[in-house]
């Protein structure tokens, strides 16, 4: 199932579903950050709609230090027991007298810094724009939910500028389509425009465009929150 063409920028909901199975194809191929999971589908059930047809793709619990070390902790070696000549020392906590032997453990203790946001990202077809949209939320260690504020202290400054200038257009909160809770979205206006002028410079038949639109739209999404997208993502495989 391939879809429609995608050369004026408007992928079909079939082409969007095709090029997010070569999205999760490929991301699982190559050697991504161990701090990115797997991108997954999410299906969604709608009356009258099959399950592989409605629904979205999600990359959760991406951790973002912003200002310390994600995990910081120290190796501990502890209940050793030594022979000195004759009379046994046991370095540790736990003391044993009567000289039995001493199981040495080693125990990783592990401070969490409060520093880490975690982040969860959707990508959802919109039927009004024809175009994916990027939905997104962070929370603390704790769960709270990230403010936009906070979200602003993440994201890189090129994105902060565009904010500034354009605080309602570019970042706004709305409905999740398929959660019915409010995530923060970038808006979709002129992605169609731009993904027209990517495409058309990516130099590759149009059955292949289809396939990789998720990956060249997500190389410039993924700048806008942040999300570092890796370059194999766009070789051929």
């Amino acid at each position: 199932m391939g879809g429609s063409p995608v050369g004026d920028g408007t992928p079909s909901l079939d082409s969007f579903n095709a090029s997010a199975a070569a999205l999760m194809k490929r991301w699982k191929e190559i050697e991504v950050d161990d701090s990115l999971p797997d991108w997954t589908w999410k299906p969604c059930s709608k009356i009258g709609a099959p399950s592989e047809v409605e629904g979205y793709l999600a990359l959760e619990g991406v951790s973002r230090d912003y200002g310390g070390s994600q995990v910081e902790g120290y190796l501990a070696l502890e209940g050793v027991s030594r022979d000195y000549g004759g009379s046994q020392e046991q370095i540790g906590e736990n003391d044993n007298s009567d000289g039995a032997d001493v199981v040495a453990c080693d125990t990783w203790v592990q401070s969490c810094s409060d520093n880490v946001h975690v982040y969860d990202f959707h990508v959802v077809y919109s039927y009004s724009y024809k175009v994916p949209v990027l939905y997104f939320q962070g929370h603390r260690s704790d769960g709270q939910l990230l403010t936009l504020d906070e979200i602003k202290h993440n994201l890189p400054s090129n994105s902060l500028k565009v904010l500034s200038e354009s605080k309602w257009t570019f970042i706004t909160r709305e409905e999740h389509p398929h959660l019915s809770r409010p995530w923060f979205t970038l808006h979709p206006c002129a992605t169609s425009d731009w993904m027209k002028l990517l495409l058309e410079e990516s130099k590759v038949a149009i059955e292949e465009q289809s396939l990789r639109y998720l990956s060249t739209w997500l190389s410039v999404v993924g700048q806008a929150v942040g999300l570092k997208i890796p370059l194999e993502l766009h070789c051929n495989s």
